[in-house]
Order: structure tokens, then sequence, then C-alpha cells
């Protein structure tokens, strides 16, 4: 026997590989979209939603709320001619909605009025459009602060809230204005003037023009221009005032400089070190609840001269002031701190001071004896015990406020961005009150 193994059938010639026989083709049985099939399904807006949805959550705070000067400012009435107005119901219940989910602007949430079920759901079938949710979006910051006030009296009425304890914080949140809409003195008064004489002879086309179709175009056009003439014109009227504070930091006047687009917006100092057209957001929050009692928005940059007023709003909102504040160390005005001193203790940490030497918490010798007693109060482990639960309140509640889409404003105008901010406000707050004191919005509470 020649080789062992694999060696004993090397001589045998290896056949080669046949390919395998076809399949026999077969017709298959498969079922492909027919997207033009009309189909007719019985349902309601109610089976669509479940019952734990947040979207009932606030119908049910919505409903529970005094509206009658919402429908005070309606103008169609029975009896009298005109399309029926939209309720304010629902325009208050999808705003505070869309503020919970992140949707900020009023096209995105048309879309969703009609494409989404908890948006739909809200609307129970009545159509509203991108037109009328702006409009209310910024339109009711007066009937939003005192909706404010009214949450908060009902959570210190029950107990959950109690403003022993208040932390505030400021927030700067990137303006609708662009940087490159600010100019100064002298360039403005040159866009004023062109724009005013846009508007004229855009006045004289409509009247001289005898097509209705052109007539139209040129309204629309001139519409835009006096719009743009009024921005232009409030732009100067706020020069002076930038000037002012200019002059206060020992900057030349001649750098003053006002966006034509937002006149009221101000270049700050943002947290990632960059300059940028911006607002300050102030928000006071009780530390044991975590719920927003008071808001403000500045057009400054620093916090610095916030805490007095921001009390004083307290005091006219709830005929009372908290007994301690918490702030950081932008908020230590010495002329604050002597006039709370009486009513409320602050806890801010004192400026470093150059001297490394120097202990900081020591009194200086043109110190007060208010101030000199905040300096030491800020050196004991008790107030820096204290101190730790602003951190702990007001940098959540901020962050809460960015998660939900406080990044940059699309309004322009002071009163507008503050009407946001209250949504804000109002929105968070709602969500405190289911955890707190879920009776006011007639969730049964947890046993």
């Amino acid at each position: 026997m020649a080789g062992t193994g694999g060696e004993l059938f090397d001589d045998l010639p290896i056949p080669e590989a046949r390919p395998a026989p076809p399949l026999k083709a077969a017709a298959a049985r498969v079922r492909h979209p027919n997207r033009y099939q009309i189909e007719l399904r019985p349902s309601d807006l109610e089976s669509l939603l479940s019952e734990d949805l947040p979207a009932r959550l606030v119908w049910g705070y919505v409903e529970r709320q005094d509206l009658w000067p919402l429908y005070a400012g309606i103008k169609a009435v029975d009896g009298a001619c005109g399309r029926s107005a939209i309720a304010p119901e629902i325009l208050l219940a999808l705003w505070l909605y869309a503020t919970l989910e992140g949707v900020g602007s009023a096209r995105a949430l048309a879309r969703l009025c009609e494409a989404h079920d908890a948006y739909r759901w809200l609307c129970g079938g009545v159509q509203v459009n991108h037109h009328t949710l702006p409009d209310f979006r910024v339109g009711q910051g007066a009937f939003l602060d005192r909706l404010l006030t009214a949450n908060v009296a009902s959570l210190l009425a029950t107990g959950a809230v109690t403003m022993k304890r208040v932390a505030q914080d400021g927030m700067r949140v990137r303006a609708h204005a662009g940087a490159a809409s600010f100019r100064r003195k002298e360039r403005l008064q040159q866009f004023h003037m062109q724009a005013r004489h846009q508007v004229e002879a855009l006045k004289r086309e409509v009247r001289d023009d005898p097509a209705a179709t052109e007539r139209r175009q040129q309204a629309a056009r001139e519409r835009a221009a006096r719009e743009r003439e009024e921005r232009i014109a409030k732009a100067l009227a706020q020069l002076p005032k930038v000037e002012k504070i200019k002059q206060a930091q020992g900057k030349p006047v001649t750098s003053a400089r006002v966006s034509t687009t937002d006149a009221e917006a101000c270049v700050m100092k943002m947290p990632d070190g960059g300059f940028r057209p911006a607002y300050n957001m102030q928000l006071a929050t009780d530390t044991a609840s975590q719920v927003i009692v008071g808001v403000d928005v500045v057009t400054r940059g620093s916090d610095l001269g916030q805490l007095a007023p921001m009390v004083e709003q307290l005091d006219e909102r709830y005929e009372r002031r908290p007994q301690e504040m918490l702030v950081d160390g932008g908020f230590a005005k010495h002329d604050d701190i002597e006039r709370l001193a009486p009513t409320t203790t602050v806890y801010a940490p004192p400026p470093k001071p150059r001297d490394a030497t120097r202990d900081p918490h020591a009194a200086l010798p043109d110190d007060s004896e208010t101030i000199a007693a905040w300096r030491e109060r800020m050196g004991t482990e008790a107030a820096k015990a204290i101190y730790k639960k602003r951190a702990a309140t007001a940098e959540c509640v901020n962050a809460l406020a960015r998660n939900r889409g406080l990044q940059r404003f699309n309004v322009c105008g002071l009163d507008k961005v503050k009407s946001v901010l209250l949504w804000y406000a109002l929105a968070h707050n709602l969500m405190r009150m289911l955890k707190l004191a879920p009776g006011l919005l007639g969730v049964p509470t947890m046993t």
C-alpha cells in the first residue's frame, strides 16, 4: 500500500463542481401598499389620548384658572356679527404644553395642532393658525404675571411654599437681534432719515396707483418700511440710556451702539466667554419647594443691584418678604444689603480681596455695622451650609429652563421677552404643583 491517510486517493481525479439547478419560478403572493384606499375609522379625540399624558394635566390646570380677564378682551359677543374667537383656554393650554415640550415656534406649534394627537386633543377640533398663536403668547404679559402671583399664593396658603429662604440667580439668554444690527448714533440718524423718505414715497405711490392689486402690494411695502422706521426711532430713543452706561463705565460716549432690530437688547458677556446681544433673566426660587416666586428681565449684563428690586417685587406680590436671600457674589451690593437688613438676611460671598493675605470675612475700616456683620456671617460654617442650597435650587431651575428651549428668544422687545419668560415660569411651577399640591390640579393625592 503506497502511502497512508490522505495519500491513498491522491492519484484519483477530482470531479468538477456542478451549479445547483435553477429553482422553478413561482408567482409569489405579497401584499403591496395601497395608499389611495379610503378608510373610515370611527374614533374620537378623547380615545386617542391616554389618561396619564401631561396634556390632560395641563388642561385640568387651565380649567381651574380665572380666565375672566382674557374673556373681557374678546370683541365677538352674542348678538353681534363677526367670527367667533378661539377660547382662551385652548391657547393657554397649547402654549403651556408646548413650553413643557420645548416647542417655542408658533409655526411648529400650528403644525403639531394638525399632526400630533396631544395637541389635537387640546384643540378639540378648533382650528388655530400661526398668526393667532404668537399674538397670544406675547400679548398677555399682564395676565400671565397675575397668574403667576395667584398660583404661588395658593401654594403659600397650603403651606407647600413658605418663602422662608429664596435663591435668586441671573441667566443671560441670547436675544433675537444679530450682532451686525448694532449701529452708532450717526448711522442710526442716517438710517432713520432714509426710512422716513421711503415711507413718504410709498404713501404717494399708494395714492397715485389706480390698480387695486398693486395698491395692496404697495401698502404691504409701506407697512414694512413704516415698521423699520419705528424700530430705528426706538433705537435712537434708547441711545441716551446706553450712552449714560458707557459714561459710567469710563468709556467714550461715541462707542455706544444700539440694535436696529431690537433696541432694548444689550451686548452681554455670555457663559462661554463671548459677547452677544442678550437679556438678563432674573428668577427667584423658593429653596424648599423649587417653585419660582419672582420673575424679572433686565437689559444689563451685571446682576449688581438686582437683589433689592426682587425682594420688593416679592413683597408687592405676596405681601411678605423672604427671611433669607441666597445670591452669588455678583449681587453683593452694599446698598442692597443694608436696605434689606431689617427684614431679610442676605447670604452672598464677599468679593475676593486683591491682597491674598487679607481675610475676606474681616471687616474693613469703612464698613458699616451691617456690612461688617455680613462679612463675618459669611465666614461661619452655618452660613456656608445655607449658601450651598443656592446652587442646588437656582442652577437646577435654570437648567430645566434651558432644557425646555430657553436658549434664544425669537421675539423682540423687553415686554415680549418677559412674557416668554413668564410662560417658562408657569410651566415650571405647574410641574412643581403636581408634586407639592396635586389637589390644586384636580389630581388625587398619592398615599
